[in-house]
C-alpha cells in the first residue's frame, strides 16, 4: 500500500489496518504515551525540547535528519545523553513520492552512518510499497496516531490540543523540532506534558519490537 498521510490530527483506524506492518501505536495497557519529534536536531529548538521533557522526566524519540546531525553533532549528542531514542528520517528529508527506490535507499543508508537506530519514520508520512519492502528487513517503520499539526502556521492550537487530549495508552504523538513549528510547539508541548502528567501518564521512548 502506498501511504501518504495528509494533515489530520488523528489517523483513521482503517488506514492503520491497511498498513498494519507499520507501527501506529505501541501495544500497552499502561498509561504511557510516546512523544516523537521530527526533523532535528536544531541547535536552539532541540535543547528547548529537551529541557521541557526533563521537567517531567519524560523520554521521547527523535527522528533525525542526517544532514542536521552532521551540522549539529553536539545537539545530537545532547539528545543521546538524555537517554532518549533516535530514529532515521533520511539524510535530506526527502519525499517518498519523489524518490526512486535506489535514491531512497541511498538517503537512508547515508543517514544511517550517523544515526545508529533500527527505527525509521518516512518524511511527510510518505512511503511507497517498494520502500516499505526494502525497509522491513532492517527497520521498524514508525508512524503515529496523533499529529499535533505544529508545522501549520494557521494551526488552531485549541483544536489541536483538544484532539491530542483524546490520546490513550500507547498513543504515538508527532511534534517537530524545527523553526517552522517552534511557535506552535512552545504552546502545545508544555500543555500536553502537563495535562497527561496530571492524569497519571508517563512518557517513554518507542521500543524496538522486532
Amino acid at each position: 500500500m502506498a501511504t501518504n498521510i495528509m494533515f489530520s490530527y488523528t489517523i483513521p483506524y482503517f488506514l492503520q489496518r491497511l498498513a498494519k506492518s507499520y507501527t501506529w501505536k505501541v501495544k500497552t495497557n499502561d498509561k504511557k504515551l510516546y512523544l516523537t519529534f521530527d526533523d532535528g536536531p536544531h541547535p536552539l529548538i532541540t535543547p528547548w525540547v529537551l529541557n521541557q521533557l526533563a521537567i517531567y522526566n519524560a523520554g521521547a524519540t527523535f527522528f533525525c535528519v542526517g544532514d542536521n546531525v552532521r551540522k549539529f553533532p553536539e545537539t545530537y549528542r545532547e539528545v543521546l545523553a538524555g537517554k532518549h531514542a533516535v530514529g532515521n528520517h533520511t539524510y535530506h528529508h526527502v519525499s517518498g513520492w519523489k524518490c526512486s527506490l535506489a535514491d531512497y535507499r541511498k538517503e537512508i543508508k547515508e543517514a544511517a552512518l550517523l544515526i545508529h537506530s533500527p527505527l525509521f519514520r518516512p518524511p511527510y508520512g510518505q512511503i511507497k510499497p517498494c520502500h516499505g519492502r526494502f525497509l522491513k528487513s532492517e527497520y521498524q517503520i514508525i508512524m503515529w496516531n496523533y499529529l499535533s499539526g505544529d508545522f501549520d502556521k494557521n494551526l488552531k492550537r485549541n483544536e489541536s490540543l483538544e484532539a491530542m487530549k483524546k490520546a490513550g495508552p500507547g498513543s504515538i504523538m508527532v511534534f517537530h523540532d524545527n523553526e517552522k513549528a517552534f511557535e506552535n510547539l512552545q504552546i502545545l508541548l508544555p500543555e500536553i506534558l502537563r495535562y497527561f502528567s496530571l492524569k497519571g501518564y508517563t512518557f517513554d521512548t518507542i521500543p524496538y519490537l522486532k
